[in-house]
C-alpha cells in the first residue's frame, strides 16, 4: 500500500508509534478522544481526524492501539459503516484470544480486512521503533501491511493466522509477569537477609542483559524431551543442573528465614522438564 495510514489510540505506547508512522510517506491520519496527543502530531505533521469515522474515509491501513477489548469492538463497529472496502485494520492493543478472529468475521462482511497486531517492547520500544510487533492474519493482508508496521518495530514476526499474534503475545507476557512475580519472591528473600533491593534490581538487570534473561533458553522448536544428539543440550543439562543446585539453596535460605516462596519451590520441581528432562534423577 502506497496511501495514507491511519492510528487511532495515542496512548503512553500508541503516541510513540503513530510518531514513527509520521515518515510513511503517504501521510498519517491520528484520532484520539483526549485532545492534546493528536494536536501533538498535527505539529509534527499528521493530519487530525475528528472521529473514527472521519479518519477511515481517509486511509487504507489504520493501527488501533486503545485500552481493551471491549474498547478495541467499539472502535470497529464506528469504522465499519463508513470504511472503504479493502481497508485493513491492525489491532495493536491485547486482546482476548477469541477476539481477532470473531472481529474478522465481523469485518469481513463489509470488505474489511483485519490482523492482529499486538507489540511487545513498551513505550521505550515504541519510541525507538525497536517494538517486536506479532502479527496474526493472511499471506496477503500480511504482505500489504509490513511496510508500515516495520517503521514501528524491529522485529516483525508473521505468526501465523488470524489470532496467532494474540495467541504469541499471551505466550510472552505469561513468561513477562510470572517473572514479575518471580521477581518479588527474589525481593522478599533479599530483604529478609538484609540485603540492598535497589542494588539486587541493578544487578539482575546487568546479568540479564549478559545472558538474556529467561528468554535465553528458548532456543528449540518443540517442548518434548531434549534428544540425545542435540547440539545445545549440554548447555541446558549445565543449566538444568546448576538452577537446582542454586534453587534448592535459595529455598532453604527462605525455610531458615521464613520468607514463603512458592514459585522458587515449584521452579525446583519443574525446571528439568521445562529445559527438556526428565522430573527425576538429578539433584
Amino acid at each position: 500500500m502506497t496511501g495514507p495510514v491511519g492510528f487511532v489510540g495515542l496512548g503512553t505506547i500508541g503516541k510513540p508509534m503513530a510518531q514513527r508512522l509520521l515518515a510513511w510517506p503517504g501521510g498519517l491520519v491520528v484520532y484520539d478522544v483526549a485532545p492534546e496527543p493528536p494536536a501533538e502530531l498535527e505539529r509534527a505533521g499528521a493530519k487530525v481526524a475528528g472521529s473514527v469515522t472521519e479518519l477511515v474515509g481517509q486511509v487504507g491501513l489504520v493501527g488501533v492501539m486503545v485500552r481493551n477489548d471491549q474498547q478495541v469492538r467499539q472502535v470497529l463497529a464506528e469504522m465499519l459503516p463508513a470504511a472503504q472496502p479493502g481497508l485493513i485494520v491492525a489491532i495493536h492493543s491485547t486482546v482476548a484470544p477469541d477476539t481477532p478472529a470473531e472481529l474478522a468475521a465481523v469485518a469481513a462482511e463489509h470488505g474489511i480486512r483485519v490482523i492482529d497486531a499486538p507489540v511487545s517492547g513498551g513505550g521505550m520500544g515504541a519510541a525507538d521503533g525497536s517494538l517486536a510487533i506479532l502479527v496474526g492474519g493472511d499471506e496477503e493482508t500480511f504482505a500489504a501491511a509490513e511496510g508500515p508496521l516495520r517503521l514501528m518495530g524491529r522485529r516483525v514476526v508473521h505468526a501465523g493466522p488470524i489470532g496467532a499474534g494474540t495467541r504469541f503475545k499471551l505466550a510472552r507476557n505469561l513468561l513477562h509477569f510470572v517473572a514479575f512475580a518471580a521477581a518479588g519472591e527474589a525481593a522478599r528473600l533479599a530483604e529478609a537477609a538484609g540485603l540492598d533491593l535497589i542494588a539486587l534490581g541493578k544487578v539482575v538487570r546487568h546479568t540479564d542483559a549478559i545472558t538474556g534473561g529467561p528468554g535465553a533458553v528458548l532456543i528449540r522448536d518443540t517442548t518434548a524431551p531434549v534428544a540425545a544428539d542435540y547440539p545445545f543440550r549440554g548447555s541446558l543439562e549445565h543449566a538444568w543442573t546448576l538452577g537446582e543446585k542454586d534453587l534448592g539453596f535459595a529455598v532453604e535460605l527462605a525455610d531458615r528465614l521464613g520468607v514463603d516462596v512458592p514459585l522458587a519451590r515449584r521452579a525446583l520441581r519443574e525446571l528439568g522438564p521445562a529445559l527438556g528432562f526428565p522430573s527425576e534423577g538429578q539433584a
